[in-house]
């Protein structure tokens, strides 16, 4: 099965679809990835803060895939904003990952208090420039973390990687990303199991009508309105349903009662307020 690509503004393509190892035990995380591999995922989304690079490369290595056939992404955590910092820390990562560079680098928070994410930025671009990363961009940027972004910095970010799910939408800076030629990624993509969304009627409908998951579906919702998505799970099942999502096409009416669940619902931490 081959998986849609998104051209990015840099030109290089990124699979829509991906697999998540955000919480995934280090115990595990080889065999997970290893699992989602052979299920046919070819995009690892992945964090240093995260604690499992080291097995994520062990999967990747093991794997035998060419690495021309992989997109690999991992991000730059909060102590490490600055300068010389961002330096080490990809270095750190490309020796955890066995890789000599990432498909794309993101700044993981702007953690505005401590007023680093623009210094962080400006060597971001120094490590494409140096070839560590084919692409780089942010996440959990806010409109006025990108419009500054924007005004002093060289490289336009490739993506803004944020909470995104059917219950919070963020129509405003998805609009202003696509305004930008940025791309938006989708963390957090079935609500993290914080509220109800299976059994919200419009998905659980439209799950119905297809004979799919609500899972399904809500991925679908992601794919179909340009989003880059990456659902995670530890079982090789749930994941081989989670990539089984191309056989069918929600509706137009569908996705409208889909989008229409929007209610401004964040589960996760405020980039404009959190300080981790």
């Amino acid at each position: 099965m081959t998986v849609p690509t998104i051209t990015l503004n840099d030109g290089a393509p990124i699979p829509q679809l991906g697999f998540g190892v955000f919480l995934v035990d280090p115990a595990e995380t080889e065999r997970i990835v290893s699992d989602a591999l052979e299920v046919g995922y070819r995009h690892i989304d992945a964090a240093a803060v995260y604690g499992n690079e080291a097995e994520v490369g062990r999967a990747i290595a093991a794997s035998g895939i060419p690495r021309n056939e992989l997109f690999i992404t991992t991000k730059l955590w909060n102590k490490d904003q600055g300068t010389q910092s961002a330096f080490d820390a990809i270095n750190l990562s490309l020796e955890k990952l066995g890789l000599e560079s990432v498909d794309l680098y993101l700044i993981h928070w702007p953690r505005p208090d401590l007023d680093r994410y623009l210094e962080t930025w400006l060597a971001l671009e120094q490590i494409q420039a140096r070839g560590q990363a084919t692409s780089i961009g942010v996440s959990n940027f806010h409109v006025p973390h990108l419009e500054r972004v924007l005004a002093e910095g060289t490289v336009v970010p490739a993506v803004d990687q944020i909470e995104l799910h059917p219950a919070f939408a963020q129509r405003d800076i998805r609009e202003f990303a696509t305004s930008k030629g940025i791309a938006v990624e989708s963390w957090g993509p079935l609500g993290q199991g914080k509220y109800d969304l299976f059994g919200m009627p419009p998905v659980a409908d439209a799950a119905a009508a297809h004979d799919v998951s609500p899972a399904q579906v809500a991925i679908r919702w992601h794919l179909q309105n340009g989003l880059i998505v990456f659902p995670k799970s530890n079982s090789r099942e749930r994941m081989a349903e989670n990539f089984d999502v191309f056989g069918f096409e929600l509706t137009a009416d569908e996705l409208e009662a889909i989008n229409a669940l929007d209610q401004g619902m964040r589960v996760g931490a405020n980039p404009d307020t959190a300080t981790f």
